[in-house]
């Protein structure tokens, strides 16, 4: 069979690849990225979706309109407000997961050839699809304030990309927060050159310390900025709801596009995150996944503290990752193979820049382990790290 020739620069997923792995009985997994089983609201969802199919079944089974139901819409808006979005239902689309938002940027945006900027490293989920719509990658520097402001001008002059894909807060895979003043000059920097921003938001509620930092759209003053936004981290990833706010002629351009890929998210998910956001057990929910994943973090940060001097690694205020840096040499695909051997699995960090290299890179996701199973795991981690120094 003869494929798309869009498709022979895209690689099967390296994390797809290395859960094939994960079948291995007892290992301990820091390669995932999703959040913890225990922290879904079970039952509540199933009182929740019981009572919505019995009182109103034969409506929520039928087919639904594209943008999503007008209710969640209004709940979006609500939640853009408190993050310091103005925004209106127009100027919102339900997708399927944020990571369906992506999808939809890419196929209404790009043109084969055209350039993306990311920052590097960044999601792996949104370079594979960059590569699926035939886009040419380029990786922006960054630091523990977020991205250089002189790096994201000049590579904006030099490429002049359709977007620029941003995660500014907690991000994937580093867990960085970028700075205030990094958000409103990556806003302005962009504004002026006519460049989109597409800021993933998906991991800003699961803050355990510091500051809450507003997101690049509350500072986008000439509407340029795709906002896209998840239930999946707090409520949970297998409804796949999630929303993108931008600009209405914008979201007219996702509608379409959407229209051809699921035609709409599907209503009972929908209607279950309306209902539980308004059922009152929401912000005590993600104040208890807030504490479970704060011991998590802070049991993987204080066993960093014991590997060998040369491991940098970085601190992180929320989210789901801890991004480690080996000395230069080392090389993080070999201890990923002598680890799983030993019982553990993490995901080398390589796979996350556009441009690739960084082998001694490495991605540490501390929600879906127990604290005990982390504090084992990392023992092991550590004595193979020593090893390979």
């Amino acid at each position: 069979m003869e494929f798309a020739k869009r498709m022979d620069r895209v690689t099967g997923s390296a994390i797809r690849e290395i859960f094939s792995l994960l079948a291995k009985p007892g290992l301990i997994s820091f390669a995932g990225g999703n959040p913890s089983p225990d922290s879904f609201p079970n039952a509540d969802l199933a009182r929740i979706a019981s009572d919505i199919l019995a009182k109103n079944g034969s409506h929520v089974l039928q087919y639904g309109g594209t943008p999503g139901i007008g209710r969640l819409k209004e709940t979006v808006v609500g939640i853009a407000a408190k993050r310091g979005i103005k925004a209106t239902p127009d100027e919102v689309i339900i997708t399927s997961g944020s990571t369906q938002g992506i999808g939809l940027a890419s196929k209404v945006l790009l043109n084969p050839g055209d350039s993306v900027l990311t920052e590097s490293p960044t999601f792996i989920g949104a370079i594979q699809t960059f590569l699926i719509y035939e886009a040419e990658l380029a990786g922006l520097k960054t630091d523990e304030f977020g991205v250089d402001p002189a790096d994201l001008e000049e590579k904006i002059i030099k490429r002049r990309p359709k977007f620029v894909y941003l995660i500014p807060t907690f991000q994937n895979p580093t867990g960085r927060t970028a700075s205030v003043e990094r958000r409103k000059l990556a806003a302005r920097i962009c504004a002026k050159h006519g460049v989109p921003i597409l800021e993933d938001d998906p991991y800003c509620d699961l803050r355990y310390s510091g500051e809450a930092v507003l997101p690049i759209k509350s500072f986008d003053e000439s509407n340029g900025v795709i906002y896209l936004m998840s239930f999946s981290k707090i409520i949970s990833p297998g409804l796949r709801v999630g929303a993108a706010v931008a600009d209405a002629q914008i979201i007219r351009k996702f509608n379409i596009a959407k229209q051809g890929e699921d035609l709409h998210t599907p209503n009972l998910s929908q209607e279950i995150v309306e209902a539980y956001v308004h059922s009152g057990k929401l912000e005590a929910h993600i104040a208890e996944i807030r504490k479970s994943y704060a011991q998590k973090r802070d049991a993987m940060l204080k066993k960093l503290e014991e590997f060998p001097e040369g491991v940098a690694y970085t601190r992180p205020d929320g989210g789901l990752f801890i991004w480690a840096e080996l000395p230069e040499g080392c090389d993080a695909q070999k201890i990923f193979a002598e680890c799983v051997e030993k019982g553990v699995a993490f995901v080398p960090g390589t796979h996350f820049f556009p441009d690739g290299g960084h082998k001694n890179t490495m991605r540490l996701n501390f929600s879906m382990p127990s604290v005990d199973q982390i504090g084992k795991g990392m023992d092991i981690l550590k004595e193979v790290i020593k090893k390979n120094i």
